[in-house]
């Protein structure tokens, strides 16, 4: 089974729905509390990789468990966000595509020196 953009956006507008008397609305304003919460979820995340390490993560199943667990959190949360901007599966799409088409150009050390090493 694999999701989509849409599908997960359509399951966070489901659960949404299901709780929309007491979750914040879906509007902008309440954006950057869902980024906060998405940023929360990274920490959990931080935590398995510095308590069990990596090895545990590729090698050890409750590990593993644990660690893509949290990290669908924080993809609900980014999906959170998205809906609470209005952005739509296409826009988030077209954005992802022109990014790597960009990067995939990129020369990074070239630019790395050029920012960060002047003489």
């Amino acid at each position: 089974m694999e999701l989509s953009i849409s599908q997960m956006m359509d399951m966070q507008q489901e659960l949404f729905e299901r709780h929309k008397d007491s979750w914040s609305p879906m509007e902008p304003e309440y954006g950057k509390d869902f980024l906060l919460y998405m940023v929360e979820e990274m920490g959990e995340v931080i935590a398995i990789l510095k308590k069990k390490g990596c090895t545990a993560v590729t090698e050890t199943k409750e590990v593993r468990d644990a660690f893509v667990t949290e990290m669908a959190d924080v993809l609900m949360y980014y999906h959170e966000v998205l809906l609470r901007f209005h952005v739509t599966p296409e826009e988030i799409s077209e954005a992802y595509f022109r990014k790597h088409a960009r990067n995939m150009g990129r020369d990074y050390t070239k630019e790395y020196k050029e920012l960060y090493y002047h003489g």
